[in-house]
């Protein structure tokens, strides 16, 4: 009994070391010591994964602070350019002093727009966001979401058309599920060639509700095709580009369809460039 508890303590002594990478194996019983090792190099591969895991999250943690410098510094660059040119303007006309207010506050919208947007990313990276279950009807939600886009669409010489099967219905976040749509929307009119189409298709595939948003814009290469649902990035490469963002809306958009049980993907070549959302049919109505 005495052998056993001495074998024990030896063993547990042996664990304890595995986190010190100066750690030098102790000497065991050969009835004991193949499996000493086993769990031994179990266990390093487990706090080595762990590791690189805190690792990780707080160089995403570093990026994020840079990223939220970066981003707010902008608008708020020009919201104080704006207000001081006004301030050491008092004779500006009144037409002056509106077009500059205007613009001003314009940019303090947007300053509000990027602020929620990381404290949106920030939450739905928690998992801890809740969702409404709402009965949807999938055909009418992008139909009227369409026609609400025509002022952005006439604004840009762009039309949409929406193929739709009748009742495709599921069960969901209608508010959560609208942003996505609205996202997806917004990057296909500020990606795709002036003059051309949108189309919207929203259809059935088995157990599945699939829409799809297809425009006409330049290619997505494969290497950034396969980053496009990443925090903070975008396809343009630059972050003060006419498009503006943040290179959040399709990482917030993937995690509300994947809190719904769906997936969201997309693909491109020469012509076109296709976002498909996928997300279980609603099969009760």
């Amino acid at each position: 009994m005495l052998r056993a508890a001495r074998l024990l303590d030896r063993e547990y002594d042996a664990l304890d070391g595995i986190v010190d990478d100066d750690y030098v194996s102790p000497r065991l019983p050969n009835i004991i010591s193949p499996r000493h090792k086993d769990v031994e190099e179990k266990i390093k591969k487990e706090l080595k994964f762990k590791q690189y895991v805190a690792n990780e999250a707080e160089q995403r943690k570093n990026d994020l602070v840079v990223y939220l410098a970066h981003d707010l510094k902008t608008p708020l660059t020009s919201i104080i350019g704006y207000l001081s040119l006004l301030d050491e303007n008092p004779d500006f006309s009144v037409e002056y002093r509106a077009k500059y207010t205007g613009i001003a506050l314009d940019k303090a919208y947007r300053l509000e727009q990027l602020i929620n947007e990381f404290f949106d990313i920030t939450r739905f990276n928690l998992q801890s966001f809740p969702l409404e279950n709402n009965h949807i009807d999938l055909s009418l939600l992008l139909r009227q979401m369409a026609e609400e886009f025509y002022p952005v669409l006439k604004e840009k010489n762009l039309t949409c058309t929406v193929k739709a099967e009748d009742k495709v219905n599921i069960i969901g976040d209608s508010d959560k599920l609208s942003r996505v749509f609205d996202n997806l929307m917004r990057n296909a009119s500020n990606y795709c060639y002036e003059g051309t189409n949108i189309e919207i298709n929203v259809f059935k595939n088995g157990e599945n509700a699939v829409v799809t948003f297809i425009n006409q814009g330049d290619k997505i290469e494969k290497e950034k095709l396969d980053m496009i649902f990443e925090k903070f990035f975008r396809a343009d490469t630059s972050r003060t580009s006419k498009t503006g963002g943040t290179g959040l809306g399709l990482a917030i958009a993937k995690q509300i369809v994947e809190r719904h049980g769906g997936t969201i993907t997309a693909k491109s070549n020469e012509k076109y460039t296709i976002f498909t959302v996928s997300l279980p049919l609603n099969n009760q109505s």
